[in-house]
């Protein structure tokens, strides 16, 4: 155990730096109170003064984490404090020297304690023990994952808004922070890849990254992987170019190829060190997707804006994303009963909070390494103003796409455009980028069309559009004197209708909505729990209820909607045959079904004509 005396902690922080005055802006920008503002937003880092108290202690305990090889670890903080208040927190800060070493050296100024980096995570004294005022003890409980760097927690007075620095805690870490983690499996770009894409703290010149795999129960072999990282000048603006950054690690992917279809592979991460020994994973496994258009049981799974929550209690997430661990947990539980998952934009809601987005990938572990865990882009992960996004706010907090171009695959053209095809086994999904220009005539809606127009549908009859802005319908979406976005429907509606799309998904509305088939803002269709015959008109569905907190509905009732939800939930489609599809909506409290229906027909109703959906006929014989 390393302890400090007074003068050493004074010591420690000074080898630190104020955060530069972006940072002093950002706390600022983002400290209002209330549902959807991130919780270390809150924190006023900057404003930190130096207040270390010699008869206050901190204590954390164990000292080494993940002895027997798991990458989380429940620890205890122990407080002592003698003049305590309601008011008083306690940070996690990994660097455990605050990450000093992430200051710009030109910005060393000569206030004290120097914290230029937010913490990972925090909680207020009395959190556990309501007489914590009364006595000054308190006894915390935090869960801590590996982050590739050592902890230290720091006792601060005055609240969140004029911390005040009482008391620094030994060191602890894990016993491996380097180890290949949290592993998430994507579609590659042909149907017969599998890529596994994993974070550990090794770097090229430390060690070789691969994946060892095979068919399970039979030999394995080895694939290379490519390494990337980034750096703080990566960033476009605050927080994550000032206080929200952290050093992500390093980020492998690795690509299988060849695979059978429908079948089971296992796999491990591993490195080769340079003095020629390997560190190795925990085992997992995976089913391979099946051959496009083959007819078997393919179940898929989508939401939208789920965001990372706390099993602690920390961080106040429970005012932030109350409904992420439902949804978290829901998925795991049926988890047998899941090919493929869709999360359609707003992932983590790190805001630009770096450290955020290790806490997301540790919690949709246990799924993103057994099923295919394809993202979209959402406001939260690419909008910063001045860096081409279609948006100019700053809702991604500088990260510009950067975070989730690295930390996922998706199988894009350019990762930078977020834009991509997929295919899994009766299903063509066709996943847009909400937050770049999608408008006619632009690159995006040429994809688009492109996309659309490749499915095969005597092949893969069930035709999927996805996005992140409801560039559809949404009674809870007012936006230009329209619902949804106006520019979006009127551009793509009659791509939809061409190309007979059977259901358009959205989020960024923190609820769940299904219309109608419609086309234009007319229902095509009065059925509203089964749809057969020919194909007139799309089924919109908002499904942005994964976690963050709700949205409201607007009073007009609309005559398109047939089904609102004010709740947390996902969908699952299940598709039995080239002529059956289920459609459910569960809640992520109870994983039961609140809304479904069902989509019965033949190939011959793909291709009839339909208004705005013919093919050309010409009248010579």
């Amino acid at each position: 155990m390393e302890s400090f005396s007074s003068l050493q902690i004074l010591i420690i922080l000074l080898v630190g730096c104020l955060c530069v005055d972006l940072g002093r802006l950002d706390v600022a920008a983002h400290s209002k109170n209330g549902m959807g503002v991130q919780p270390l937003s809150k924190i006023a880092i900057h404003k930190a003064v130096y207040s270390l108290h010699d008869n206050a202690s901190i204590t954390a305990y164990p000292y080494v984490l993940g002895a027997k090889g798991g990458s989380s670890q429940w620890i205890t903080v122990e407080i002592e404090c003698p003049n305590p208040t309601e008011d008083d927190w306690v940070a996690v800060f990994s660097p455990a020297k605050f990450n000093s070493s992430t200051c710009p050296s030109d910005d060393v100024k000569q206030d004290e304690p120097y914290i230029c980096s937010a913490p990972i995570k925090y909680k207020f004294a009395n959190d556990s023990d309501a007489g914590y005022t009364k006595t000054g003890k308190a006894s915390l409980k935090f869960q801590l994952i590996n982050q590739r760097a050592d902890f230290s927690f720091a006792l601060f007075s005055g609240g969140l808004s004029n911390p005040k620095l009482v008391a620094v805690s030994n060191f602890i870490k894990f016993a491996n922070p380097k180890a290949p983690l949290y592993p998430r499996l994507s579609q590659g770009k042909s149907w017969d890849e599998m890529t596994v894409t994993w974070t550990s703290g090794y770097g090229i010149t430390e060690a070789v990254p691969m994946v060892e795999w095979g068919l399970k129960g039979e030999s394995q072999t080895r694939s290379p992987a490519g390494t990337l990282t980034f750096h703080q000048n990566s960033m476009c603006g605050i927080p994550a170019r000032t206080v929200g950054w952290r050093d992500p690690g390093f980020i492998h992917t690795s690509f299988l190829r060849d695979l059978w279809p429908n079948s089971m592979y296992s796999y491990k991460l591993g490195h080769k060190l340079v003095n020629g020994s390997y560190i190795w994973s925990k085992s997992y496994s995976f089913k391979s997707s099946p051959y496009p258009g083959q007819e078997s049981l393919q179940r898929v799974v989508i939401f939208g804006d789920m965001g990372k929550a706390e099993r602690d209690g920390s961080n106040e997430f429970n005012n932030y994303q109350p409904g992420s661990l439902n949804t978290t947990d829901q998925l795991i539980k049926d988890l047998n009963a899941i090919d493929i998952v869709f999360h359609i934009g707003d992932i983590t809601y790190a805001n630009g909070y770096i450290s955020q987005w290790d806490q997301f990938t540790s919690q949709v572990e246990p799924i993103a390494s057994t099923v295919p865990y394809m993202i979209a882009s959402g406001n939260h992960e690419r909008d910063s103003p001045g860096t081409g996004s279609f948006y100019d706010g700053n809702d991604s907090g500088g990260e510009c796409g950067v975070l989730a171009e690295t930390m996922f695959y998706v199988p894009a053209e350019n990762r930078a455009k977020f834009w991509y095809s997929t295919d899994y086994g009766m299903f063509h999904f066709c996943i847009a980028d909400s937050e770049h220009d999608w408008r006619e005539g632009s690159e995006q809606y040429k994809f688009i069309e492109k996309c659309l127009a490749s499915a095969d549908r005597k092949k893969q009859p069930w035709l999927i559009f996805a996005a992140h802005r409801v560039l559809g319908y949404s009674s809870s979406y007012w936006q230009s004197g329209s619902y949804g976005e106006p520019m979006g429907r009127e551009s793509l509606q009659k791509l939809w209708q061409k190309y007979k799309v059977d259901v358009a998904f959205f989020g960024h509305v923190h609820n769940y909505e299904r219309t109608c088939p419609i086309y234009q803002h007319q229902c095509v269709n009065t059925e509203r729990s089964h749809y057969s015959g020919t194909v007139n008109g799309t089924i919109h569905v908002v499904v942005g209820g994964g976690g963050s907190h709700l949205s409201e509905y607007v009073p007009v009732q609309t005559t398109w909607s047939i089904y609102k939800d004010s709740d947390f939930g996902f969908v699952k489609l299940t598709a039995f045959n080239h002529s059956s599809l289920l459609f459910e909506y569960k809640k992520s409290s109870d994983g039961k079904v609140y809304d479904s229906f069902t989509i019965s027909r033949d190939y011959r109703d793909v291709l009839a004509c339909v208004h705005d959906g013919c093919e050309p006929i010409t009248l010579a014989p």
